[in-house]
């Protein structure tokens, strides 16, 4: 059985996005891009909302741009290798390969496709990670903690869920990023 994995690159202060939807503070440099490709690596497929799939849409011509380092174009191949599944009512057509949308998140299609899938699954986006933390779908949780307080913005985990989560592992990066590795608890 897959494993239905949330990660998230999120302020100190638990945002993934501050007031006006910036996230810049949150582009990982090397160190941390190559340890997120090596997680990813393993993904088979991608769940994302119309918004961060709108973000990430850009890994499928990405390696078409001139001078991109190693770890970028090492990324677009693993983004381009998946499958993704978008949920959105509004978005008409999708603009990579390997993709198709669904008009509603229904979590015991997400509970098919995590015993039937042979690789793991990540969740992309606070909002369909919410819904899928609330409907209990989530085993793991990948989180990066910048070193920056937004003070406000988009939530990287929802209100009104309470989770016992265990520690597997946890790793500090030069630019003072913390990735912390949960599973969760029974």
């Amino acid at each position: 059985m897959a494993k239905l994995i949330y990660s998230a690159i999120t302020s100190l202060d638990g945002y993934v996005a501050d007031e006006n939807d910036n996230f810049d503070w949150a582009a990982p440099d090397e160190e941390v891009h190559l340890f997120v490709n090596d997680l990813e690596r393993p993904v088979g497929t991608y769940l994302y909302g119309r918004r961060m799939y709108e973000s990430m849409v850009a890994w499928e011509t990405m390696h078409t741009v001139p001078d991109q380092p190693p770890v970028v174009r090492d990324f677009a191949e693993i983004w381009q290798a998946a499958d993704k599944i978008v949920y959105s009512k509004t978005l008409e057509a999708v603009s990579s390969a390997r993709t198709r949308i669904e008009r509603d998140f229904e979590p015991e299609a997400v509970r098919q496709l995590k015993a039937t899938a042979s690789r793991d699954i990540t969740v992309g986006g606070p909002d369909l990670a919410a819904q899928a933390i609330k409907a209990g779908l989530i085993d793991e949780y990948h989180l990066f903690l910048a070193p920056v307080v937004v003070g406000g913005g988009k939530q990287t985990l929802p209100n009104n869920v309470r989770l016992s989560l265990e520690l597997l592992d946890e790793r500090r990066f030069g630019n003072g990023v913390v990735h912390l590795h949960y599973r969760t608890g029974t």
